[in-house]
């Protein structure tokens, strides 16, 4: 029974349990009382009505009750909830089979999350420039079938033995660079690179050298240890950030990637100061995140840089003083740079991921004292260059994953900022398309239509 209700859920049967003896003050719960906080949830819809929209009230409703469907619907025979087990969850998917190829929506199981594990059910996830990297066939760890996505947001649907700071029913975050708290890397307050699953995680496997997904009978690889392309995933519990609980999924999911690394990149890893001069080079929805990040660091002139007029507009809107092109121009653009800031920018950010454009970053920077930050990811193979005169005059070249940020402690402030509207989400949100259409979300990315699309699960 536990089995059909999974897969009944996982095939979009939210809702299934709620209610089912007929009237409201007769719905069952497998715990006590909890039919009762399920009412109260449904009676809070009205309000929720009122305060957000009725989109986005419906959306969270469906989160609630895609929870609470699983622990509060049918009880099992002769038992109440304490005696559940975790079963095996049928739910779709959109596996990788392999590269160059659209992805396909699959059924798949989904086991059980073992000793320190937690299993998510997404809600929300956003299609990211690192997932087109490596169904392209470029990335040195792409195995296939896979399943893609990292930048999701989610309820807890079941935890593993061990799992003591998350619990069923908790709206969370998996977190591609995990944050254990004891491995050096975590003791060390200059980096957030955990590497505590890192072998694990870069073959597509969880912690125990194996793989929570299957499908047709074939193994499913994890990826970048959150796989969000599917109804339900498999996390390491040290990869997963508990998030204010009336944070809206579908925005939020952002954070698991290309709002925290750009904004990040600004006020942590260059440390942006008041009153400075930024060049962003690239201003796809990573170089908008650094853009925001350099503007609420009080920087006094921001300047984008893009070969696509087309998003001059939106950088402005996020914050950019001014845009350049650097076809307009018969001088390289570090000598126009130059030029433009009386020997050069204090900060600047490569957010493309390509090496030139490295390079072009570093010397447009000023003479001294200039920080230029790699954000972008290059190709496998590929390599920087300057000349080192570029160096031993001061300019400094840095690196950042993730915008520096300690995952786990941090994603939840970050949650907590644009929830007080410190920091913009929603307005990197362009497109949004149910899971069945995901194949059409890279098609906008690869066509330079859309910053971020959101896929709901």
């Amino acid at each position: 029974m536990e089995q059909n209700r999974a897969a009944g859920r996982g095939s979009g049967a939210v809702g299934a349990g709620v209610g089912e003896s007929g009237g409201e003050g007769e719905t069952r719960g497998a715990w006590p009382g909890d039919g009762l906080r399920l009412l109260e949830l449904k009676r809070g819809f009205g309000r929720a009505v009122q305060q957000e929209g009725r989109e986005q009230a419906l959306f969270r409703l469906r989160s609630w009750e895609g929870f609470c469907c699983f622990f509060l619907g049918q009880p099992k025979r002769g038992g109440g909830g304490e005696n559940r087990r975790v079963e095996v969850i049928k739910c779709k998917a959109a596996v990788a089979w392999e590269a160059r190829k659209p992805l396909s929506i699959e059924e798949i199981e989904v086991a059980p999350p073992k000793a320190h594990e937690v299993r998510i059910k997404i809600i929300a996830t956003a299609v990211c420039h690192t997932d087109a990297y490596t169904l392209s066939g470029a990335d040195p760890e792409g195995s296939f079938p896979v399943i893609l996505g990292h930048e999701g947001a989610g309820i807890v649907e079941s935890v593993g033995e061990g799992v003591t700071k998350l619990k069923a029913g908790d709206t969370v975050i998996p977190l591609y660079i995990p944050q254990c708290g004891e491995c050096k890397f975590c003791l060390n307050p200059k980096t957030n690179l955990c590497q505590k699953i890192r072998v694990t995680q870069g073959k597509g496997l969880m912690p125990d050298g194996t793989s929570r997904f299957t499908c047709k009978g074939k193994t499913i690889l994890h990826y970048m240890g959150t796989s969000t392309f599917s109804e339900y995933t498999v996390v390491a519990d040290i990869s997963v950030a508990k998030i204010d609980p009336l944070a809206p999924l579908d925005k939020v999911c952002l954070l698991g990637c290309g709002i925290s690394t750009g904004y990040g990149a600004a006020v942590n890893t260059a440390k942006v100061e008041p009153g400075s001069t930024c060049a962003v080079f690239g201003l796809g929805g990573v170089g908008l995140a650094v853009i925001m990040g350099c503007k609420v660091a009080g920087a006094s002139r921001i300047i984008g840089v893009d070969i696509n007029k087309d998003k001059f507009t939106r950088a402005k809107e996020f914050g950019a003083s001014e845009c350049i092109n650097p076809q307009d121009f018969s001088k390289s653009i570090q000598e126009v740079l130059v030029e433009m800031t009386d020997g050069g920018v204090d900060y600047s950010f490569e957010c493309i991921g390509n090496v030139k454009v490295m390079r072009a970053a570093l010397e447009a920077c000023h003479k001294g004292w200039g920080v230029s930050v790699v954000v972008g990811v290059a190709a496998s193979g590929e390599e920087v260059a300057t000349r080192p005169f570029q160096l031993v005059t001061g300019r400094t070249w840095k690196g950042t994953a993730f915008g520096g940020w300690k995952s786990v402690e941090s994603v939840p402030k970050l949650v907590s900022e644009y929830m007080s509207k410190k920091i913009k989400v929603d307005e990197f949100v362009t497109h949004n398309l149910p899971f069945d259409q995901i194949n059409e979300a890279f098609e906008l990315m690869h066509a330079g239509k859309s910053i971020r699309t959101v896929v709901k699960l």
